[in-house]
């Protein structure tokens, strides 16, 4: 079944608020907001102040978790002090969701590379998610957007490392290429199972560099910005942006794609569709 994906060209605070009331899902309890924080020295992530207006509306929680490599983000004590300096925790409460051990297990019995997701505990206590995605390119990934923040966004540290190894922790960095992007998968369906019904996804197009906001080093953005784009769909909605890419007539466009294509970052897609998670069929209603 074809989903809806709405998209408009403009990008500021107010539009991804008006553009979230679209998708029809008012999200009721205590919120999580996943974002990503930022890694030290990355110049492209969006700042807490371009999110505050949505974040505000839906009275959330800013939830994150740490990392599984060297950098400012890899414990919970280094993690806190960036999330401060980057203006997180002055402008929202703010939760690390695997702060402290022991991790939350959710069962994937479809799942093609793993069985079971490692994500923060606390995730127990939010009644539902919305998912704030900075899409861009990535390293390993090829691409970042909703899927990504669902499946490594939401991972502990260890979850991180199993997701990575396709399940062996220890192959981190070295598992088969198309069993880790295929293991995104696995845990991205897990954590959209647990909020069913109860999870609303945006993705914004701006400062799209070919590297990730995981990066202290990252290339500046290859690409002029895009628009904002809001679903129930999490497959729909990344599909919906690389399909923007690949359409745009940006001559920066050619290098975001090679980024793309020499890591295979469709295949999380159509390994998600392949779970049902979602549609890579869609409908864009495109908004003033």
């Amino acid at each position: 079944m074809s989903a809806t994906v709405y998209f408009s060209r403009t990008i500021t605070p107010e539009k991804v608020l008006e553009m979230y009331r679209l998708a029809g899902r008012e999200l009721t309890g205590k919120v999580a907001v996943k974002v990503h924080s930022g890694e030290e020295g990355n110049q492209n992530f969006l700042t807490p102040a371009f999110w505050k207006p949505m974040v505000d509306a839906v009275n959330g929680t800013i939830v994150e978790c740490n990392t599984a490599y060297e950098g400012a983000r890899n414990t919970t004590g280094k993690h806190r002090a960036l999330m401060e300096k980057h203006g997180w925790v002055k402008n929202f409460p703010v939760d690390l969701l695997d702060a402290e051990g022991p991790d939350m297990e959710l069962p994937i019995p479809d799942g093609k590379r793993i069985k079971k997701d490692f994500v923060g505990k606390n995730m127990a206590n939010y009644d539902s998610m919305l998912v704030l995605s900075h899409f861009k390119g990535h390293p390993m990934g090829g691409y970042g957007g909703a899927l990504k923040q669902l499946s490594i966004g939401c991972a502990s540290s260890y979850g991180k490392a199993y997701i990575h190894g396709a399940g062996e922790p220890e192959k981190l960095w070295t598992a088969d290429h198309d069993s880790f992007l295929e293991s995104m998968a696995d845990a991205a369906s897990a954590v959209a199972g647990y909020f069913e019904g109860k999870i609303v996804y945006v993705n914004v197009m701006k400062n799209m560099s070919v590297d990730c906001d995981c990066c202290a080093v990252a290339e500046d953005p290859c690409m002029k910005d895009i628009g904002i784009l809001v679903s129930l769909d999490p497959v729909a909605i990344d599909q919906a942006c690389l399909d923007l890419v690949y359409a745009s007539d940006d001559p920066g466009r050619d290098h975001l794609i090679e980024r793309i294509e020499s890591r295979h970052g469709v295949h999380t897609i159509e390994a998600a569709e392949a779970l049902g998670l979602g549609s890579r069929e869609y409908t864009l209603k495109e908004i003033d």
